[in-house]
């Protein structure tokens, strides 16, 4: 039950990230720019095409890793589908930042980074948690005798 209520989020966040995405494509001048200090820009097909193959790629790991480890316990597929959620709602704030960034709007971008790094940080800690509960498991598993 947990795996798929964990699969449920994880469609739910690639929907919002593809949603997000087109939307922010929309919006994006034909030269999106990273970075004015360094001249960091690249075209908006290439922002697009790369970051549509980045998102396949993360995402179908949700079918490929179970297909490689079928012996994992329901635990480990729920948080691997949390994992890619939290993957995804990063990439959301990212490219909302990206598509921000690019607009004629004045921003105070110190404010955002709390949200960029928050959502990094989330990432961070989600996947920190299995190997956590592993070791756990470990040393709390009773012995049979």
């Amino acid at each position: 039950m947990i795996v798929k209520t964990f699969k449920a989020v994880w469609l739910f966040s690639l929907i919002g990230t593809m949603a997000v995405f087109l939307y922010g494509y929309a919006s994006l001048p034909e030269d999106v720019i990273f970075s004015e200090a360094v001249k960091f820009s690249m075209s908006r097909n290439a922002l697009f095409y790369s970051a549509l193959a980045l998102l396949a790629i993360i995402n179908s790991l949700i079918f490929i890793i179970p297909k490689l480890y079928p012996q994992q316990n329901d635990f480990f597929l729920a948080w691997f589908s949390g994992l890619i959620a939290f993957i995804n709602l990063f990439l959301i704030v990212a490219l909302q930042f990206v598509s921000l960034y690019n607009s004629q709007e004045r921003f105070n971008y110190q404010s955002i980074g709390y949200i960029i790094y928050g959502s990094l940080g989330l990432v961070v800690l989600w996947s920190s948690l299995w190997p956590i509960y592993s070791i756990m498991q470990k040393f709390t598993s009773k012995q049979a005798i």
